[in-house]
């Protein structure tokens, strides 16, 4: 857990990570409120919360009397979602950078390339 991010939020992205790499699949069952809250060491209210925010974002759906269960189309909504988040957080700043610095699209995908490379 990171200290510096609300826990529901982290119990929240953990989740999300976990469709988008695939080990919780679209209608697979996800662990309930107190198990993460067991495993995590917090209060079920705090996972609650984790797992409610991905309710209302349309990620998660609840089966009566059974449990939380990934949405159909949520792995490809979430990563929609993260592709935009990635553009605002990284790209927008590093074309910016690039475009003040006079690195045109040409250079800066050679750039990225010779990093590929070079890693």
């Amino acid at each position: 857990m990171d200290n510096g991010r609300p826990i529901f939020l982290q119990i929240a992205e953990m989740i999300e990570n976990s469709i988008i790499d695939g080990t919780l699949a679209e209608e697979s069952q996800v662990p309930s409120t107190n198990e993460l809250a067991a495993f995590h060491r917090i209060n079920p209210a705090t996972a609650g919360k984790g797992i409610n925010q991905l309710v209302d974002d349309g990620i998660l759906y609840k089966k009566r009397g059974i449990g939380m269960f990934v949405a159909t189309g949520a792995r490809a909504r979430l990563r929609d979602r993260r592709r935009e988040q990635f553009a605002q957080q990284y790209l927008h700043p590093l074309l910016a950078e690039a475009s003040k610095l006079g690195i045109g699209a040409d250079e800066l995908k050679r750039m990225i390339d010779q990093w590929e490379q070079e890693r």
